[in-house]
Protein backbone atom coordinates (compact mmCIF):
# COMPACT_ATOMS: atom_id res chain seq x y z
CA UNK A 1 0.00 0.00 0.00
CA UNK A 2 0.76 3.85 -0.27
CA UNK A 3 1.15 5.73 2.57
CA UNK A 4 2.71 8.77 4.07
CA UNK A 5 5.50 8.53 6.75
CA UNK A 6 8.20 10.24 8.89
CA UNK A 7 11.35 8.89 10.73
CA UNK A 8 12.18 11.74 12.81
CA UNK A 9 10.50 14.61 13.69
CA UNK A 10 10.52 18.42 12.26
CA UNK A 11 9.23 20.64 9.59
CA UNK A 12 6.26 19.38 7.25
CA UNK A 13 8.92 19.37 3.94
CA UNK A 14 11.64 18.30 5.36
CA UNK A 15 10.40 15.12 7.08
CA UNK A 16 7.62 14.08 5.33
CA UNK A 17 7.62 11.02 2.57
CA UNK A 18 5.45 8.92 0.44
CA UNK A 19 6.41 5.09 0.37
CA UNK A 20 4.84 1.12 -0.25
CA UNK A 21 4.25 -0.42 2.89
CA UNK A 22 2.85 -3.96 3.04
CA UNK A 23 -0.82 -4.13 3.96
CA UNK A 24 -1.62 -4.73 7.69
CA UNK A 25 -3.09 -7.72 8.67
CA UNK A 26 -5.78 -7.03 11.52
CA UNK A 27 -4.89 -9.13 14.60
CA UNK A 28 -7.26 -10.42 17.27
CA UNK A 29 -9.88 -7.99 17.96
CA UNK A 30 -9.16 -5.72 14.95
CA UNK A 31 -10.42 -5.17 11.73
CA UNK A 32 -8.89 -3.26 8.71
CA UNK A 33 -10.21 -0.30 6.90
CA UNK A 34 -9.47 0.35 3.27
CA UNK A 35 -8.82 4.21 4.17
CA UNK A 36 -11.40 6.35 1.81
CA UNK A 37 -10.69 9.96 3.27
CA UNK A 38 -7.99 10.72 6.43
CA UNK A 39 -8.92 13.74 8.68
CA UNK A 40 -6.02 16.18 9.66
CA UNK A 41 -5.83 17.69 12.97
CA UNK A 42 -3.79 20.17 15.05
CA UNK A 43 -2.35 17.34 17.09
CA UNK A 44 -1.14 15.36 13.99
CA UNK A 45 1.18 18.76 13.35
CA UNK A 46 2.21 18.98 17.13
CA UNK A 47 3.60 15.04 17.31
CA UNK A 48 5.13 15.32 13.68
CA UNK A 49 6.85 18.74 14.57
CA UNK A 50 7.41 17.01 18.55
CA UNK A 51 5.59 19.77 20.52
CA UNK A 52 3.89 17.43 22.18
CA UNK A 53 6.59 15.23 22.68
CA UNK A 54 9.05 13.04 21.33
CA UNK A 55 7.47 10.16 19.07
CA UNK A 56 6.87 6.84 20.14
CA UNK A 57 8.47 4.87 16.89
CA UNK A 58 10.69 5.74 14.54
CA UNK A 59 8.51 5.60 11.72
CA UNK A 60 4.88 6.73 12.21
CA UNK A 61 2.37 7.09 9.38
CA UNK A 62 0.62 9.95 10.69
CA UNK A 63 -3.23 10.88 11.18
CA UNK A 64 -5.73 9.70 13.75
CA UNK A 65 -9.09 10.34 12.06
CA UNK A 66 -10.79 8.96 8.64
CA UNK A 67 -13.31 6.90 7.23
CA UNK A 68 -13.71 4.25 4.78
CA UNK A 69 -14.13 0.44 4.31
CA UNK A 70 -13.84 -2.58 6.74
CA UNK A 71 -11.95 -5.24 4.41
CA UNK A 72 -10.60 -7.33 6.61
CA UNK A 73 -11.45 -8.73 10.30
CA UNK A 74 -9.23 -9.99 12.82
CA UNK A 75 -10.11 -13.59 15.26
CA UNK A 76 -13.00 -12.69 17.28
CA UNK A 77 -14.07 -9.70 14.87
CA UNK A 78 -17.97 -10.75 13.31
CA UNK A 79 -17.01 -11.21 9.61
CA UNK A 80 -20.30 -9.67 8.99
CA UNK A 81 -18.36 -6.42 9.21
CA UNK A 82 -16.43 -6.78 6.13
CA UNK A 83 -17.91 -4.27 3.78
CA UNK A 84 -18.83 -1.83 6.35
CA UNK A 85 -18.57 1.69 6.16
CA UNK A 86 -16.96 3.28 8.89
CA UNK A 87 -15.16 6.61 11.01
CA UNK A 88 -12.11 5.66 13.10
CA UNK A 89 -10.89 7.78 15.82
CA UNK A 90 -7.46 7.41 17.70
CA UNK A 91 -5.88 5.44 15.21
CA UNK A 92 -2.80 6.36 15.36
CA UNK A 93 -2.95 7.16 19.50
CA UNK A 94 -0.13 4.31 20.49
CA UNK A 95 0.54 3.03 17.29
CA UNK A 96 3.09 3.75 14.55
CA UNK A 97 0.04 4.13 11.51
CA UNK A 98 -2.49 6.31 11.30
CA UNK A 99 -5.11 6.90 8.57
CA UNK A 100 -2.50 8.64 5.90
CA UNK A 101 -2.54 5.36 3.56
CA UNK A 102 -4.34 3.49 1.55
CA UNK A 103 -5.16 1.07 4.81
CA UNK A 104 -5.36 0.87 8.25
CA UNK A 105 -5.91 -1.24 11.20
CA UNK A 106 -7.55 -0.54 14.79
CA UNK A 107 -9.33 -2.40 17.01
CA UNK A 108 -13.43 -3.11 16.14
CA UNK A 109 -14.54 -0.55 18.61
CA UNK A 110 -12.55 2.02 17.06
CA UNK A 111 -14.24 1.37 13.62
CA UNK A 112 -17.61 3.04 14.54
CA UNK A 113 -20.74 2.60 11.77
CA UNK A 114 -20.92 5.31 9.13
CA UNK A 115 -24.48 5.97 7.81
CA UNK A 116 -25.03 5.47 4.37
CA UNK A 117 -26.00 8.77 3.71
CA UNK A 118 -22.61 10.60 5.14
CA UNK A 119 -19.57 10.63 2.77
CA UNK A 120 -16.39 9.39 3.88
CA UNK A 121 -15.25 13.11 3.48
CA UNK A 122 -17.54 14.09 6.97
CA UNK A 123 -16.68 10.84 8.63
CA UNK A 124 -13.19 11.79 8.17
CA UNK A 125 -14.17 15.02 10.49
CA UNK A 126 -15.16 13.25 13.23
CA UNK A 127 -12.63 11.47 15.69
CA UNK A 128 -10.91 14.37 17.63
CA UNK A 129 -12.59 17.76 16.93
CA UNK A 130 -16.51 15.43 17.65
CA UNK A 131 -15.12 13.98 20.50
CA UNK A 132 -13.67 16.17 22.45
CA UNK A 133 -16.21 19.05 21.44
CA UNK A 134 -18.81 16.52 23.03
CA UNK A 135 -16.70 15.55 26.15
CA UNK A 136 -16.32 19.94 26.64
CA UNK A 137 -20.33 20.31 26.55
CA UNK A 138 -21.40 17.04 27.90
CA UNK A 139 -19.04 16.00 30.85
CA UNK A 140 -21.48 17.92 33.33
CA UNK A 141 -24.32 16.56 31.89
CA UNK A 142 -27.11 17.44 29.47
CA UNK A 143 -27.41 21.00 28.05
CA UNK A 144 -30.94 21.57 26.11
CA UNK A 145 -31.61 25.07 27.44
CA UNK A 146 -29.23 25.66 28.86
CA UNK A 147 -26.38 28.86 27.06
CA UNK A 148 -23.07 27.92 25.49
CA UNK A 149 -20.34 30.18 24.19
CA UNK A 150 -17.55 28.63 21.89
CA UNK A 151 -13.84 30.51 21.29
CA UNK A 152 -12.78 29.65 17.62
CA UNK A 153 -16.14 28.86 16.10
CA UNK A 154 -14.90 28.18 13.13
CA UNK A 155 -12.72 25.72 14.18
CA UNK A 156 -12.93 22.04 13.72
CA UNK A 157 -13.56 21.59 17.05
CA UNK A 158 -15.33 24.94 17.58
CA UNK A 159 -18.02 23.99 14.31
CA UNK A 160 -18.09 20.01 15.98
CA UNK A 161 -18.83 21.85 19.32
CA UNK A 162 -21.71 24.83 17.89
CA UNK A 163 -23.13 21.62 15.79
CA UNK A 164 -23.64 19.33 18.71
CA UNK A 165 -24.73 22.11 21.09
CA UNK A 166 -27.79 23.14 18.18
CA UNK A 167 -28.91 19.62 18.56
CA UNK A 168 -28.72 18.92 21.71
CA UNK A 169 -30.88 22.41 22.13
CA UNK A 170 -28.26 24.81 23.67
CA UNK A 171 -28.26 28.44 22.76
CA UNK A 172 -24.37 28.93 21.10
CA UNK A 173 -22.74 32.00 20.65
CA UNK A 174 -19.42 31.81 18.72
CA UNK A 175 -16.25 34.13 18.49
CA UNK A 176 -14.34 34.28 15.55
CA UNK A 177 -11.48 36.31 14.09
CA UNK A 178 -12.66 37.55 10.20
CA UNK A 179 -15.53 37.43 8.44
CA UNK A 180 -14.99 34.20 6.26
CA UNK A 181 -14.66 32.34 10.27
CA UNK A 182 -18.01 34.31 11.23
CA UNK A 183 -19.79 33.05 7.89
CA UNK A 184 -18.54 29.19 8.99
CA UNK A 185 -20.01 29.43 12.34
CA UNK A 186 -23.09 30.67 11.35
CA UNK A 187 -23.30 27.59 8.73
CA UNK A 188 -22.55 25.78 11.64
CA UNK A 189 -25.61 27.62 13.98
CA UNK A 190 -24.27 29.68 15.78
CA UNK A 191 -27.57 31.84 17.33
CA UNK A 192 -24.85 34.76 17.68
CA UNK A 193 -21.63 35.23 16.30
CA UNK A 194 -18.78 37.81 17.70
CA UNK A 195 -15.82 39.12 17.02
CA UNK A 196 -13.84 38.92 19.42
CA UNK A 197 -11.15 41.57 17.97
CA UNK A 198 -13.80 44.22 17.64
CA UNK A 199 -16.74 43.46 19.32
CA UNK A 200 -17.29 43.59 23.79
CA UNK A 201 -18.02 40.06 23.80
CA UNK A 202 -18.83 40.20 27.51
CA UNK A 203 -21.30 42.73 26.97
CA UNK A 204 -23.09 40.95 23.86
CA UNK A 205 -23.20 37.46 25.65
CA UNK A 206 -25.13 39.04 28.75
CA UNK A 207 -26.95 40.99 26.69
CA UNK A 208 -28.08 38.25 25.07
CA UNK A 209 -28.35 36.12 27.87
CA UNK A 210 -30.06 38.92 29.72
CA UNK A 211 -27.60 39.12 32.15
CA UNK A 212 -27.25 35.23 32.80
CA UNK A 213 -23.99 34.38 31.41
CA UNK A 214 -23.71 31.47 29.58
CA UNK A 215 -23.89 27.53 31.66
CA UNK A 216 -20.54 26.27 29.25
CA UNK A 217 -17.67 27.88 27.92
CA UNK A 218 -15.56 25.94 24.84
CA UNK A 219 -12.53 27.60 24.95
CA UNK A 220 -9.57 27.05 22.52
CA UNK A 221 -7.35 28.94 23.93
CA UNK A 222 -7.78 30.05 27.77
CA UNK A 223 -4.60 31.64 27.85
CA UNK A 224 -5.91 33.94 25.57
CA UNK A 225 -9.40 34.15 27.42
CA UNK A 226 -9.74 33.57 30.60
CA UNK A 227 -10.43 37.45 31.29
CA UNK A 228 -13.56 36.99 28.44
CA UNK A 229 -14.74 33.73 30.09
CA UNK A 230 -15.29 35.28 33.48
CA UNK A 231 -16.91 38.10 32.13
CA UNK A 232 -19.46 35.99 30.07
CA UNK A 233 -20.01 33.15 32.79
CA UNK A 234 -22.81 32.43 34.21
CA UNK A 235 -22.43 30.95 38.44
CA UNK A 236 -21.61 27.45 38.25
CA UNK A 237 -20.76 27.64 35.15
CA UNK A 238 -18.04 25.78 33.49
CA UNK A 239 -14.98 26.27 31.48
CA UNK A 240 -13.57 23.76 29.15
CA UNK A 241 -10.08 23.96 27.79
CA UNK A 242 -9.18 21.55 25.19
CA UNK A 243 -5.90 23.31 23.68
CA UNK A 244 -2.70 25.19 24.77
CA UNK A 245 -0.72 27.95 23.01
CA UNK A 246 2.73 27.03 21.99
CA UNK A 247 4.31 30.02 24.57
CA UNK A 248 3.36 28.42 27.22
CA UNK A 249 1.16 25.97 29.24
CA UNK A 250 1.05 28.33 32.47
CA UNK A 251 -1.65 30.56 33.38
CA UNK A 252 -2.67 32.54 37.29
CA UNK A 253 -5.76 31.84 37.82
CA UNK A 254 -8.30 34.82 39.57
CA UNK A 255 -9.06 32.62 42.48
CA UNK A 256 -11.39 34.59 44.44
CA UNK A 257 -13.37 35.68 41.36
CA UNK A 258 -13.64 32.16 40.19
CA UNK A 259 -14.69 31.28 43.94
CA UNK A 260 -17.36 34.31 43.66
CA UNK A 261 -18.90 32.72 40.62
CA UNK A 262 -18.34 28.82 41.51
CA UNK A 263 -16.80 28.37 38.36
CA UNK A 264 -15.38 25.07 37.16
CA UNK A 265 -12.55 24.35 34.95
CA UNK A 266 -12.81 21.56 33.20
CA UNK A 267 -9.38 20.46 30.77
CA UNK A 268 -10.27 17.93 28.20
CA UNK A 269 -7.29 15.84 26.59
CA UNK A 270 -9.49 13.53 24.29
CA UNK A 271 -6.86 10.62 24.33
CA UNK A 272 -7.21 10.35 28.18
CA UNK A 273 -10.68 10.55 28.39
CA UNK A 274 -12.44 7.74 30.07
CA UNK A 275 -13.40 4.96 27.86
CA UNK A 276 -17.24 5.30 29.34
CA UNK A 277 -17.28 8.85 28.31
CA UNK A 278 -15.85 8.00 24.76
CA UNK A 279 -18.69 5.60 24.03
CA UNK A 280 -21.38 7.58 25.12
CA UNK A 281 -19.94 10.68 23.18
CA UNK A 282 -19.59 7.83 19.82
CA UNK A 283 -23.22 7.05 21.15
CA UNK A 284 -24.43 10.30 20.50
CA UNK A 285 -22.24 11.53 17.44
CA UNK A 286 -24.10 8.20 16.05
CA UNK A 287 -27.51 9.77 16.71
CA UNK A 288 -26.57 13.28 15.24
CA UNK A 289 -25.71 11.89 12.38
CA UNK A 290 -28.76 9.55 11.81
CA UNK A 291 -30.54 13.00 12.71
CA UNK A 292 -28.80 14.86 9.84
CA UNK A 293 -27.54 17.40 11.87
CA UNK A 294 -23.73 17.17 11.86
CA UNK A 295 -22.82 19.30 8.73
CA UNK A 296 -19.04 20.02 8.89
CA UNK A 297 -16.93 22.56 7.14
CA UNK A 298 -14.36 21.01 4.83
CA UNK A 299 -11.81 24.00 3.69
CA UNK A 300 -9.38 21.72 2.05
CA UNK A 301 -9.07 17.95 0.11
CA UNK A 302 -5.62 16.69 -1.28
CA UNK A 303 -4.28 13.67 -2.33
CA UNK A 304 -2.05 11.86 -0.40
CA UNK A 305 0.72 12.60 -2.27
CA UNK A 306 0.00 16.63 -1.44
CA UNK A 307 0.07 15.83 1.88
CA UNK A 308 2.65 18.03 2.82
CA UNK A 309 0.59 21.00 1.33
CA UNK A 310 -2.01 19.75 3.52
CA UNK A 311 0.21 19.64 6.87
CA UNK A 312 1.16 23.20 5.63
CA UNK A 313 -1.85 24.44 5.12
CA UNK A 314 -2.92 23.52 8.99
CA UNK A 315 -0.02 25.18 10.27
CA UNK A 316 -0.48 28.34 8.87
CA UNK A 317 -4.46 28.50 9.67
CA UNK A 318 -5.68 29.84 6.34
CA UNK A 319 -7.58 27.54 5.86
CA UNK A 320 -10.90 27.57 7.16
CA UNK A 321 -12.47 24.15 7.84
CA UNK A 322 -11.18 20.23 8.06
CA UNK A 323 -8.36 19.43 5.97
CA UNK A 324 -8.91 15.99 4.17
CA UNK A 325 -6.30 13.98 2.55
CA UNK A 326 -7.72 11.08 0.42
CA UNK A 327 -5.69 8.35 -1.12
CA UNK A 328 -5.30 7.39 -4.91
CA UNK A 329 -8.46 5.15 -5.01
Amino acid sequence: MKAAYYERQGKASDVLKLGEFPIPQPGPGEVRVRIHASGLNPSDIKARTGFSGPAAFPLVIPHQDGAGVIDAVGADVAPARIGERVWLFETQYRRAFGTAADHAVVPARQAVPLPGNVSFEVGACLGVPALTAHRCLFADGDIKGQAVLVHGGAGAVGTAAILLAKWAGAWVAATVSTPAQADAARRAGADVVIDRWSQDVPAIVMSETRRKGVDRIVDVSLQDNLDVDMGCLANGGIISAYAVAAASDHLPLPLLKAMIAGCTFRFVYIYTVPEAAKSAAVSAIGQCLADGAYAPTIGMQVALDAIVEAHEAQESGRVIGKIIVKPML
